[in-house]
């Protein structure tokens, strides 16, 4: 039986290695990528007529689909929301629109449609005793989610399934720019033969978790999940001046960042309980990237 499946932020780097995944996983189903191309660009689209790319906003996601005619979809993988930290204090607007007003869109989109709703939740709601969550208007904006998606479905009868990330890194990463991930800034670096710029004092940890296993326990989820607590990570936390020392190049400190949390670990027990196990380390993983390029070889 053919399905139809929605991919918010299909366009992005989580969001294009999840489609690659489910033609895999679903060889009946079509899919759809809904982006606003925020952070995500074209050049990221998967080549396979199975495959249907949108540009619009979240916000609008019941119109647009309409107008296109679509058939209601089974699952809705919901990652097109604003994802960073730091920069979410300069980004208010935009963090508002695109994590509350986009994602009740979503919510009640999919529970119109009798969708299974599949969230990317953040896992800065469960640092520092769940104090973290207030630390800056992304993470913020992120655990209101979380409470109106369990509410939601107390109310109408929502099906779903909240995942967590932990600091996902791997191929399609962003490297530079404002909306960089760390491990992407880092490698950036190193080719270009510069110093990596660790955020100080450098003993705060990050649970790396490569998006291979991502992918594979939101999927998961999907397939067998129901309800809250899906964490995705190693288990493992990294200290950020230990990670930069993998590069074996020269590293320098730069200035805290406001809003910043202390520390990182993913309890991984839930998502355990499915069978889900991350396969991928992040030091074999810059060990592979050490030995396959030179630093500084971007600077010739």
């Amino acid at each position: 039986m053919s399905q139809t499946l929605l991919v918010t932020g299909g366009a992005g780097f989580v969001g294009t290695n999840l489609i690659r995944a489910l033609l895999t996983d679903y060889p009946a189903a079509a899919i759809v990528s809904l982006d606003n191309y925020f952070t995500g660009v074209p050049e990221n689209h998967v080549n396979d007529p199975r495959v249907t790319y949108i540009e619009g906003s979240t916000v609008d996601l019941a119109k647009t689909w309409a107008e296109r005619g679509l058939p209601s979809p089974e699952i809705v993988f919901h990652l097109g929301e604003y994802s960073r930290i730091v920069q979410s204090f300069d980004d208010h607007d935009l963090t508002w629109e695109f994590n509350l007003l986009g994602t009740k869109e979503v919510v009640k989109f999919a529970s119109a449609n009798g969708s299974k709703l599949i969230y990317a939740g953040s896992s800065s709601k469960f640092g520092n005793d769940g104090q973290d969550e207030n630390l800056n208007p992304y993470a913020w904006t992120k655990a209101k989610n979380i409470e109106y998606i369990r509410n939601y479905s107390s109310w109408y009868g929502l099906d779903y399934a909240i995942t967590y990330f932990y600091n996902v890194y791997g191929p399609g990463q962003i490297t530079a720019g404002r909306y960089a991930t760390v491990i992407g800034i880092f490698e950036d670096h190193y080719l270009r033969g510069e110093p990596l710029p660790v955020v100080s004092p450098g003993t705060q940890t990050r649970d790396f978790t490569h998006v291979d296993d991502i992918v594979r326990g939101i999927v998961l989820v999907a397939q067998k999940g129901s309800g809250d607590g899906y964490l995705l990570g190693m288990g493992h936390e990294w200290p950020v001046i230990e990670v930069a020392k993998l590069f074996g190049v020269d590293y320098e400190l730069v200035p805290a960042l406001r809003g910043e949390r202390v520390r990182g670990q993913a309890d991984t027990t839930r998502a355990g309980e499915l069978g889900w196990r991350p396969q991928n380390s992040l030091d074999a993983y810059i060990a592979r990237f050490v030995t396959t390029h030179r630093p500084g070889e971007l600077a010739h």
